[in-house]
């Protein structure tokens, strides 16, 4: 058997879609099972739409997935280079071949032409396919006529009457009918191939074994063939991942969210949340099991598990998921982790309080266990780094009179005052002394309005979990805020 070599091959057109990064990572997996290679090459002979950022943001996004590749434009390998747009004389070299042998031909049509004609065929319910009467020209003329006009490009000359049939490994035997397909375009000029030619002539240079792509790719499998089989190249195995779908099971997009993985980083997703969401997108390992490390991945994956409808891109599993693996963190690192998403709360300052890091960590952990994203701990937490605002109503229980509220806001200042525990100590210790002091009677008339001085929100964890981290000092003065309030 050859050396199983897989390749993802994006165009720096774009942010990283979820798309691109799920193809990734199914190609990243396969070589990890197999012992094989993958391959990062990037597709950018589009120049005018080809940005460096975009590159950028590609290697970028994938390396914080800890999908790494073998060989790249960054670490080179045997086949280099990996860019398109330094391969241009390996494309015109095959060009000039397919020229030479009448297996592609030069058509001069304008686009003004082609747009017609394509209208024409649709409004007559025929397939907008272009048979090109260019096709049998005279190569003496027309290699005069590109010296003359300006507006041409390479077709490669369709074969009629053919049946292209190739074993898909997810969806079996498929075929296609070639009077069906066209003659299609395959480069601007010798020297500014399209993606189809490209393509195939990089995986053939490069030794890909298996090409693993989305279904979108599969109308160009045909086409994609039938220039393997002109340029006398060998055939790889093909397998066409299902679309990611949103939850109206229309194809992913904007109006369904964030759908680049730089966007999901920024809101405070992690990268093995990522990493192991999206390996479900599409395969399934034959049980329950929804929570996969790399190695176990790696250990279970196959091309024989992976479906053939779309996969619903679920943002609550996403929201679920992430919460699961923010609470295996440490204290200590998912404290590191949310830093960046406090920086705007960390320019405030509490009296008698530094933002050391101990004080942030007590702040993080305490919020662990109710966490979904990064993103959401500066405004779950914001009241351990300002002077709360809120409406003095919040801070009545159920019927409470203004009477009853004054009284209770006079009690807790007055427990607050007493020597009765150390600074920060446990919420344990601190509750049993407030229950000693209030004894019988309907708790929530006291613990509520305590609660909403110390955070001014309708929800937030218990108040003596919050005592445990906040300067005594500190909660007093916003118990003496609340009575001002009232």
């Amino acid at each position: 058997m050859s050396a199983i070599r897989v390749r993802i091959a994006p165009s720096p057109t774009g942010p990283l879609h979820v798309g691109t990064a799920r193809t990734a990572l199914f190609n990243y997996l396969f070589a990890r099972k197999s012992g094989g290679k993958f391959i990062l090459r990037i597709e950018d002979t589009d120049l005018e739409r080809s940005d460096k950022k975009y590159e950028k943001d590609i290697f970028e996004g994938l390396h914080w997935l800890g999908i790494e590749a073998d060989e790249s434009p960054k670490r080179g390998g045997s086949y280099s280079p990996y860019r398109q747009s330094e391969r241009i004389d390996t494309y015109k070299m095959h060009l000039l071949k397919l020229l030479s042998e009448k297996k592609a031909f030069y058509c001069f049509h304008s686009e003004k032409e082609l747009e017609e004609e394509k209208e024409r065929l649709i409004e007559s319910k025929k397939p907008p396919l272009h048979l090109c009467e260019y096709r049998n020209m005279d190569s003496k003329e027309a290699e005069f006529l590109t010296q003359t006009k300006n507006n041409y490009i390479i077709r490669f000359k369709t074969p009629l009457g053919r049946k292209i049939i190739f074993k898909d490994l997810i969806r079996g035997e498929v075929s296609f009918d070639s009077d069906l397909i066209g003659d299609f375009s395959i480069a601007k000029r010798p020297d500014v191939p399209l993606y189809n030619f490209a393509v195939v002539v990089d995986d053939t240079e490069m030794k890909i074994s298996h090409i693993i792509r989305g279904e979108d790719h599969l109308s160009n499998t045909p086409k994609q063939i039938l220039l393997i089989e002109s340029l006398d190249f060998k055939l790889p195995q093909y397998a066409h991942l299902p679309l990611i779908l949103g939850t109206d099971r229309s194809k992913l997009s904007k109006r369904h969210g964030a759908t680049s993985i730089g966007e999901y980083r920024d809101q405070g997703y992690l990268p093995e949340t990522l990493f192991n969401f999206m390996a479900l997108l599409g395969w399934a390992p034959g049980d329950n099991k929804e929570i996969f490390s790399e190695k176990e991945l790696v250990k279970e994956f196959s091309l024989e598990k992976i479906q053939k409808s779309g996969a619903i891109f679920d943002m609550t599993k996403l929201d679920w998921m992430n919460g699961e693996y923010i609470r295996k963190k440490s204290h200590q690192e998912l404290t590191e982790l949310c830093l960046p998403f406090l920086k705007d709360f960390l320019k405030f300052q509490i009296p008698n309080s530094k933002f050391q890091i101990d004080y942030i960590e007590k702040i993080v952990a305490l919020e662990q266990p109710r966490l979904k994203k990064l993103s959401e701990i500066g405004e779950r937490t914001n009241y351990f780094f300002r002077q709360p605002e809120y409406d003095k109503e919040l801070l009545r229980w159920k019927n409470m009179t203004d009477e009853e509220l004054n009284h209770t806001i006079d009690k807790l200042l007055n427990l607050l005052q007493k020597p009765l525990w150390k600074l920060n100590s446990d919420s344990g210790i601190i509750e049993k002394i407030f229950m000693e002091e209030i004894r019988a009677g309907d708790k929530g008339k006291v613990l509520w309005p305590l609660r909403v001085a110390l955070t001014g929100k309708k929800a937030s964890p218990g108040p003596f979990e919050i005592l445990e981290i906040l300067d005594k000092k500190e909660a007093l003065k916003r118990l003496n805020f609340a009575k001002k309030l009232l």
